[in-house]
């Protein structure tokens, strides 16, 4: 009879940063690329808002594969990462959120011990990741931004201390395919169902990172609490 067993193993997690800690350090941002991306190129558009105020860290999915391109081979394809896919969900769930925790415990124990503000963000298939942690996670988080998704139904709002904590941002394109009007507005009132409340911001273009609003909502800033 064929049965399924479960392993737990060591991985080799790859994250990339951007800035240094030093005295003028004010924040942290940790940011999670979405479907296919690569943690080293999606850390590229923070480069903007990059200072020595902040310090960016772009965690990279446990998963990566080649991105199939018709009449290439994969020597000549691009390589990209997913943080999970329907096969043995759960259990990419939890690696993720252990994951995601033990990442925010490695950085901070390399930053000055001084209160800083957390600004987490998750692009896409990120914005699922990102929710599912703040939904467990002991982490403090000050500020999350969902850029070009929505949380998942699975999220249980009632029960998640960080992400109930946290100033709450959703941000999309007007033309964005997976973060549409309909369902930023279902979003909004799930939120509100909760006591809850999601800033709303938009911008023309697609399913993108924009940097002139990504640098107008880093200008906000997330002050600490």
């Amino acid at each position: 009879m064929r049965r399924e067993h479960h392993l737990p193993v060591s991985r080799t997690a790859r994250y990339f940063t951007i800035g240094e800690p030093g005295e003028a350090l004010r924040e942290l941002w940790i940011v999670c690329h979405g479907y296919g991306q690569l943690a080293g190129r999606f850390v590229r558009h923070f480069e903007p808002i990059a200072g020595p105020e902040r310090l960016i860290v772009a965690p990279e999915a446990l998963s990566r594969f080649y991105v199939e391109q018709p009449g290439k081979t994969h020597a000549d394809t691009h390589v990209g990462a997913t943080w999970m896919t329907r096969e043995d969900r759960l259990s990419d769930i939890e690696d993720n959120i252990e994951y995601l925790d033990a990442l925010y415990a490695h950085i901070r124990a390399t930053l000055p011990p001084v209160p800083l503000a957390c600004t987490v963000l998750g692009f896409s298939q990120g914005v699922a990741t990102l929710s599912r942690w703040l939904e467990r996670t002991d982490v403090r988080v000050d500020r999350a931004i969902f850029w070009g998704g929505t949380i998942p139904a699975d999220v249980d709002l009632a029960a998640a201390p960080a992400l109930r904590a946290a100033r709450l941002i959703a941000v999309a394109g007007t033309a964005d395919e997976h973060a549409t009007p309909e369902l930023l507005t279902a979003q909004t009132a799930r939120l509100t169902a909760h006591g809850l409340s999601c800033e709303r911001v938009s911008f023309n273009g697609s399913h993108r990172i924009d940097r002139d609003t990504l640098t107008r909502v880093a200008a906000e800033g997330a002050p600490v609490r």
